[in-house]
C-alpha cells in the first residue's frame, strides 16, 4: 500500500512529464509548481532528479529555445531575454552561451524595422527629441546603445528628405 506522500510524488511526476512533453520548462519552473501543488522538498529533488536524468527538464536546451523564441517571435533584445532569463534562474554561463547564439546582424535585423515603424508613428518638436524617444523605445525592447547606435545611422541615411 502506498503513503499519501509516494502517490503525490508520483502524480507530481506524471503531470510534471506531461507538461514538459508538450514545451520547454526551466528546473526553476518545475520546482515552482510542486511546491504550489504542495509536495515537500525531498520529493521535490527527487523528482526534479529524475526529471533531470531522463532529460525531460534541460536548463541548456530550454534557454536556447526560449532565447530562440524571444528574439524571433517577441522581438526582444538580448538585455530583455538576458533578465527574463535571470528571472528563470537559469546561471549567467547557460544564459550567455544561449543569448551568443544570436548574431548582433539578426538583432539589427529585428530592430531597424521596428524603427522605421515607431518614427511614423512617432510625434516630435524637433529631430533630437524623436531620435531620444526611439532610442527609449528600443531600449525597452531590450536593445543594447551598439545595436540601437548601428540602426539609428542606417536609418538618419535612409530618411533624407525627397
Amino acid at each position: 500500500m502506498q503513503t499519501q506522500r509516494e502517490t503525490t510524488e508520483q502524480q507530481a511526476y506524471q503531470k510534471l512529464t506531461a507538461l514538459c512533453a508538450r514545451s520547454e520548462h526551466c528546473q526553476h519552473e518545475m520546482l515552482e509548481k510542486m511546491r504550489q501543488w504542495g509536495v515537500d522538498e525531498e520529493a521535490q529533488a527527487r523528482v526534479m532528479a529524475r526529471l533531470v536524468s531522463e532529460k525531460y527538464v534541460d536548463d541548456e536546451r530550454y534557454a536556447q529555445a526560449f532565447v530562440r523564441d524571444k528574439v524571433t517571435y517577441n522581438k526582444w533584445g538580448r538585455r530583455k531575454v538576458e533578465q527574463a532569463l535571470w528571472m528563470k534562474h537559469i546561471d549567467s554561463e547557460t544564459s550567455q552561451r544561449a543569448l551568443d547564439a544570436i548574431d548582433d546582424q539578426t538583432y539589427v535585423g529585428i530592430l531597424r524595422p521596428m524603427l522605421r515603424q515607431k518614427r511614423r508613428s512617432t510625434k516630435a518638436a524637433s529631430e533630437y527629441e524623436l531620435t531620444m524617444k526611439l532610442i527609449k523605445f528600443a531600449m525597452s525592447r531590450g536593445f543594447t546603445m551598439d545595436i540601437i547606435r548601428q540602426c539609428m545611422e542606417v536609418d538618419d541615411e535612409s530618411e533624407l528628405p525627397e
